[in-house]
């Protein structure tokens, strides 16, 4: 198939030393893409807080530590510029802008797929871990898993949408909450956190309770929040809560954070029949969640669910709101030899939003 001249070397941005906040700029050879597979030239990258989790082989779910040189990142926006065989009846082609998410591929035929949980498949290949993510300038991705981006939405805005939105997105649909009903975010000044504000006060209806260091207030509020706590400063999170909710507590509690002490009170927020939605991956040894006894659940039926990142549906769906203009990310842009000093702030808690990574 017809494709641009491109380059023999690009540059990429690896893991040097797992275990430690850092990171070195490489160049690699282009890669050549195989059967359904494209190539993608990111232009934008977005910066989760799961790609400092892997650099830092925090995450004692992944089956092995994260070797030197790997190539971090799941949030990549580019174009396509090379497609492999067999991939004449793709849905895409050259030129088109698409977006690389937190799964790079998945299986199609196992239980967790056949049910639409991409995010669960049983041999899903985590980008930026399994596979080359997208702090490079050059990615391989399969034809029949990039998401198209709407004309009209920046790239740099898109990209953190691809993990982040459509996380909290699907986060949100599965809280079970209605139109009307009390939403608590924890963490929601930062890159999920704003995004899921937005999401459930201006596109679902929800009235938020945004919960996040005292920092991090203006950020929340100018999202949509109704309210907000400071977990700095605030004797009782639990009691702060009810004052607001007339002494019932929220319909549902989404945990973005991967503070374990947030996931501790997250039940004590809820009222009868609320839901604690565990999306943030706690670091070190996880802390118990107070009254997650089975009494105090089947007392109140409440419920805990875990909810990874969106299905290709979400993920269009997601992108849509920000075509609208109904969802902003609020974001910076960095440039490559950035990224060491982007996790260092992320490490410290101070980072607000999103970074993007420029990688043009």
């Amino acid at each position: 198939m017809a494709s641009v001249e491109l380059p023999k070397k690009y540059k990429a941005i690896v893991y040097d030393k797992p275990g430690s906040i850092s990171t070195k700029i490489e160049e690699l050879d282009m890669p050549e893409p195989g059967p359904g597979e494209v190539l993608v030239n990111i232009t934008h990258s977005g910066v989760c807080h799961s790609d400092m989790g892997v650099m830092m082989n925090t995450w004692s779910m992944l089956p092995a530590p994260t070797q030197a040189g790997q190539v971090g990142g799941h949030e990549g926006v580019g174009k396509i510029v090379k497609m492999g065989p067999g991939t004449e009846s793709a849905a895409v082609k050259i030129g088109d802008r698409v977006g690389i998410k937190w799964m790079a591929g998945i299986c199609e035929s196992c239980e967790a797929c056949r049910a639409g949980a991409d995010a669960n498949c049983f041999s899903g290949k985590i980008s930026g871990y399994y596979t080359p993510g997208t702090f490079q300038q050059y990615v391989l991705s399969p034809a029949n898993y990039v998401t198209p981006i709407p004309d009209g939405l920046e790239s740099a805005a898109a990209a953190p949408l691809l993990c982040a939105g459509v996380t909290v997105y699907s986060a949100l649909r599965k809280s079970n909450t209605q139109s009307g009903g009390w939403v608590v975010i924890l963490g929601a000044g930062g890159g999920l956190g704003h995004l899921a504000v937005q999401f459930s006060s201006k596109g679902i209806g929800h009235r938020v309770i945004g919960i996040d260091h005292s920092s991090k207030k203006d950020i929340i509020l100018e999202s949509g929040a109704e309210h907000f706590i400071p977990i700095d400063g605030t004797a009782s999170i639990p009691d702060a809560v009810k004052e607001l909710t007339n002494g019932l507590g929220a319909h549902a509690v989404l945990v973005l954070t991967a503070n374990n002490n947030a996931y501790g009170s997250s039940l004590e927020l809820l009222r009868f029949g609320g839901r604690v939605v565990c999306v943030g991956i706690p670091e070190g040894d996880p802390v118990p969640i107070k009254s997650a006894d089975p009494g105090s659940l089947v007392a109140k039926a409440l419920q805990i669910i875990g909810v990874a990142v969106g299905d290709r549906k979400e993920a269009i769906e997601a992108l849509d709101f920000a075509a609208r203009g109904v969802v902003k990310t609020h974001y910076r842009t960095e440039k490559m030899d950035k990224l060491t000093d982007v996790f260092q702030e992320m490490f410290e808690g101070k980072l607000k939003g999103r970074v993007v990574l420029d990688l043009q």
